[in-house]
């Protein structure tokens, strides 16, 4: 059983394309009036954020779950592999802010200005990030899509940005010039902490890391009547987005069909628990024997 998300997500994801174009404008707006380098890399930090939705929405056509001929497992890698992208373009903007503020503190620049109704156009700009942030995880979360989470953890990073800019710029209007740069710094670490934190999460994906523990598997697979035993369990992918499971089971049954309603209920049973999945059985007959649950580790092996 598989599930195709991909009508929701691509509609989330025009959605909150539209607001961070209409975000990115307000603050390159504002910061280049007032001269703000944390403003202006704000702005960066939200160029990534349309760049991702656009990003989403081209991995997003090419993830369907559905396999076919070329693709047997289906296709919903595309969807890891653009949320790498959105690491890439975390690790590009922090990059960018970094060097922005070395090169200021090195050369000096212009003092900053700013006045009131600016400081009130970046309070709308923090409203419509923290909307973004949390209507994508929601959205994300319902429909099991890693993009939409990835994308929604990035804008969450995009509203510790703004109020950290905004208590700089606060600080900049009182007459405290220095915290404008100082406060670069802390922005560019948490630009860096949200990329890190979407490759860490998608990862186990595109490496196969194991899905489920083997001993989970095995007790409810014990539990099915008629079964013996089962050993060499495998399982890769995500829970609740799209699992894979193998396994060789031990059957007591002497024929065909006694063993094929034993698997179907085994099947219905791992179904129930971790869907969608895709399970795959080789039944062995009742004379073997293994005491192997899953495979052996590189330790056991050396």
């Amino acid at each position: 059983m598989t599930l195709d998300n991909r009508s929701t997500v691509r509609k989330v994801l025009i959605i909150t394309l539209l607001l961070n174009l209409f975000v990115m404008a307000l603050k390159a707006v504002v910061g280049s009036s007032t001269g703000s380098l944390s403003l202006l890399a704000d702005a960066l930090h939200s160029v990534t954020d349309s760049a991702n939705n656009i990003l989403g929405l081209i991995t997003s056509r090419f993830s369907s779950p559905a396999p076919d001929r070329d693709h047997p497992y289906g296709h919903q890698k595309f969807e890891a592999v653009g949320a790498l992208g959105i690491a890439a373009f975390l690790g590009i903007a922090c990059f960018e802010i970094l060097q922005g503020a070395v090169e200021r503190i090195l050369k000096g620049s212009d003092p900053v200005k700013i006045s009131p109704p600016e400081l009130w156009l970046l309070l709308l700009v923090l409203g419509i990030n923290i909307f973004i942030a949390f209507y994508e995880r929601r959205e994300g979360q319902r429909v099991g899509s890693p993009i939409l989470i990835a994308d929604a953890t990035h804008t969450m990073s995009d509203v510790w940005v703004t109020i950290a800019v905004l208590l700089g710029l606060i600080g900049v209007w009182q007459g405290i010039q220095w915290l404008d740069i100082v406060l670069s710094f802390p922005v560019a670490l948490l630009v860096f902490w949200s990329g890190w934190s979407v490759l860490k999460e998608n990862l186990p994906w595109l490496v196969d890391e194991m899905a489920i523990a083997p001993e989970a598997i095995h007790a409810i697979v014990m539990q099915v009547p008629g079964v013996i035993n089962c050993h060499d369990i495998a399982s890769r992918g995500v829970v609740g987005r799209q699992v894979f499971i193998e396994m060789h089971l031990i059957v007591d049954a002497n024929d065909v069909e006694a063993a094929h309603r034993i698997t179907e209920e085994v099947e219905s049973q791992l179904e129930a628990k971790f869907r969608p999945v895709r399970i795959m059985i080789h039944v062995e007959p009742p004379a073997y024997r293994s005491d192997l649950i899953s495979y052996e580790s590189e330790s056991k092996r050396g």
